[in-house]
């Protein structure tokens, strides 16, 4: 359409120079080179608009291939979000199970902190008892008095069991490691020696946790009572608690377990034992507290 537009206006302009050129008393020299100046016109605005009509093309060719850039882009991200979702969903699907096989070694460390401080406790009285005993020793064989156990006619002393803190570490070392067996082993012998230190309410929940991670529910509720009924001023009844409501729900116990997680939610509030209670009633369709009869 602009083109047609451009050769009429060049005709009439062509047109209107060749009248005048015949009304008029001009030269027909003049005529013909002014003529000849018009072609050119005509020529280069034809130039020009083929010019134009070729950038107009580029443009829209580049304008094409961005749009379909943007579009394969658009494509890609609703896969990678539809893939993402598929991976969130499966995280909260599996967090349950992954938080169960994570609480035990958060716990071991955290009670690692503990045994720690209270060695740091105990150095103090340990080395105190070391230096009166070395002192002893050097009052007696300055005396010439014989130590008990050097001479001849003594017999062999019984064999002293491991100390508290070699058992406790060995213990949280071989639960953290998955060695079951000899943690639950050590744990027994640590509250066979030492049942009254303040890791032992700490050694007797290990013992529910090697239970609970044979799946040996049962028994696993037995030692989290013990807990319990055992140690009431111990950092680990919520803890307990919360494992002996799971440990039900896995033998079917489902009223049992949902009274367990009430009791949590109303004893321990504000804790990660709370929170996780909280999860469990909504996700039995429970409310935090029973409902009233009418």
């Amino acid at each position: 359409m602009r083109t047609r537009w451009v050769v009429f206006v060049a005709a009439a302009m062509l047109a209107g120079a060749v009248g005048g050129a015949l009304l008029s008393p001009a030269p027909v020299s003049a005529v013909a080179k002014e003529i000849i100046e018009l072609q050119r016109d005509v020529q280069l605005l034809l130039q020009a608009q083929r010019d134009l009509q070729r950038s107009v093309d580029e443009k829209h060719a580049v304008q094409k291939t961005l749009l379909e850039q943007q579009l394969d882009a658009v494509s890609k991200l609703n896969i990678t979000m539809g893939a993402l979702q598929k991976t969130m969903q499966d995280v909260q699907a599996n967090s349950g199970a992954r938080l169960d096989s994570m609480s035990t070694q958060v716990q071991g460390l955290a009670d690692n902190l503990e045994e720690v401080k209270a060695r740091l406790g105990k150095i103090n009285q340990q080395l105190a008892e070391m230096q009166g005993t070395v002192q002893s020793l050097d009052s007696k064989i300055s005396g010439g008095t014989p130590v008990p156990g050097t001479g001849p006619a003594s017999g062999a002393p019984p064999a002293a069991p491991p100390s508290a803190d070699v058992l406790y570490s060995n213990g949280l070392r071989d639960i953290t490691g998955g060695k079951y067996d000899l943690a639950r082993q050590e744990f027994f012998d640590y509250l066979k020696y030492y049942p009254d230190t303040d890791l032992a309410s700490n050694a007797q929940f290990y013992l529910g946790e090697i239970y609970y991670a044979q799946k040996q529910y049962k028994e696993a509720i037995g030692e989290y009572d013990k807990v319990l009924q055992n140690y009431p001023k111990s950092f680990k009844l919520a803890p307990a608690r919360l494992k002996r409501g799971m440990a039900l729900l896995e033998l079917g116990q489902k009223a049992a377990a949902i009274r367990e997680f009430r009791e949590i939610v109303r004893k321990y509030p504000g804790t990660e034992e709370e929170r996780r209670a909280r999860a469990k009633l909504k996700e039995l369709g429970a409310t935090t507290t029973p409902a009233l009869p009418r």
